[in-house]
């Protein structure tokens, strides 16, 4: 999900300080161990200006590389399948592992001095900071709060930014009727919009008030997976034949042209009111590979399905500048899109043509974006390149020393 992260990284500015003080001041904060590959200071590094970094998992462990350079920084080792998610803070990364969510600081404090601001860089470290229990699923970040399910007890965790800034695993909790594979999204005025089903099925979402009494309902959402937020707050959920919108306490079923048109996953913009998401119309493939996706206009419900010019995976989806779509195809190019449109306004080459694998844990090539930069990273190749959104221009390229699986980043 990548909207509403203007306002988070808002709030993140404004604790920043007071967290760079208590965890600068804390036990041992400055005798931070580097890991495995990553340089061997203990104290900060102050820079002049963000420093930006990528994370990408492996069967083993994390690689930490700065966005700009593209050199490694870190290679952080992990026990069993692990998958990441940003905590959108410009800091901080989530791991799912198998007992949870665990915290990986990316190595970036940041201090205000004045009208001046100190940049402090660290070496990344696996904190000690854990939320949720077994089967850990979505990460949300969302109205200056994150909000992490777990699959297997239907825990809720609400994380503060600044706590987590500050290195408190401290969150507030809700526990869903039954345990399912959801999601859950805190808002700013206190309610929380979760998925309802149990092990079996899913069936749509609830919206709870600040006092957890349900204000909402809709169950017309077969297999509600996924979520995303749009301009303004509005939110989306992704079903087996449409997807849900929610605005404030309205919620909207808009139907896919097909009678199985699943909507699985989504991608936002604070720029667009326009949510990109995949689609799928085979309900028996054991997999399926789409050549289309919609973009569908939260404010009026207006689905478009568009068609690709190859195919793509739940990896291959992102939003650019200006809340362009953006999609990583398997003729290994990134196709932009106009979300209001649908028309592909640029092609950028960027790997050679790759199939995407049977089990949907194994290593393929994904993209991510930040600051106008998409990531592309390829396990075949084992390589990452970075490439302009805006002018299509090839701004770098690395080798990596494994093949990853799972890409993402921090603004620093």
């Amino acid at each position: 999900m990548q909207s509403q992260r203007t306002k988070l990284t808002q709030v993140v500015a404004m604790v920043v300080a007071s967290s760079f003080a208590l965890t600068a001041c804390g036990p041992g904060s400055e005798e931070s161990t580097a890991a495995s590959g990553a340089p061997a200071s203990s104290a900060p590094v102050e820079e002049q200006s963000a420093t930006p970094r990528l994370a990408l998992s492996y069967d083993g462990g994390i690689l930490v590389l700065d966005a700009e350079s593209l050199q490694q920084i870190a290679d952080i080792p992990t026990d069993g399948f692990i998958r990441l998610n940003s905590a959108d803070n410009g800091r901080h990364v989530f791991v799912s592992e198998a007992g949870g969510f665990r915290v990986l600081d990316m190595g970036t404090w940041t201090r205000q001095h004045g009208d001046h601001g100190h940049h402090y860089t660290t070496p990344p470290t696996m904190t000690d900071m854990r939320f949720g229990g077994e089967e850990p699923g979505h990460v949300v970040p969302h109205d200056a709060r994150i909000t992490l399910f777990t699959d297997g007890t239907g825990e809720v965790d609400i994380v503060e930014p600044a706590e987590l800034l500050r290195g408190n695993a401290k969150s507030s909790e809700y526990t869903a009727p039954e345990p399912h594979h959801g999601v859950a999204v805190s808002r700013g005025d206190g309610s929380l919009v979760v998925t309802s089903g149990n092990e079996e099925t899913r069936s749509g979402i609830v919206i709870l008030d600040r006092d957890r009494t349900e204000i909402a309902r809709n169950d017309q959402c077969p297999g509600v997976h996924g979520e995303t937020a749009a301009a303004h707050g509005v939110l989306t959920f992704g079903c087996e034949d449409g997807i849900l919108i929610v605005r404030g306490n309205e919620i909207q079923k808009v139907h896919s042209p097909d009678a199985y048109g699943r909507i699985g996953n989504q991608v936002g913009s604070a720029d667009s009111a326009i949510v990109l998401g995949d689609y799928k119309t085979d309900k028996d493939a054991e997999l399926e590979s789409p050549n289309r996706f919609t973009l569908t206009d939260t404010r009026t419900g207006q689905m478009r399905v568009v068609t690709l010019p190859a195919s793509y995976s739940f990896r291959s989806i992102e939003r650019g500048p200006s809340g362009s779509a953006v999609i990583l195809g398997t003729d290994g190019a990134l196709h932009v899109y106009d979300p209001v449109t649908g028309a592909e306004i640029k092609k950028i080459d960027v790997i050679g043509a790759w199939t995407e694998p049977d089990e949907w844990q194994a290593a393929m090539p994904n993209v991510h974006v930040q600051d106008g930069i998409a990531y592309v990273a390829d396990p075949t190749a084992k390589a990452v390149v970075a490439v302009d959104l805006v002018t299509g221009e090839r701004q770098g390229q690395a080798d990596l020393t494994r093949s990853t699986i799972e890409l993402t980043g921090v603004t620093g």
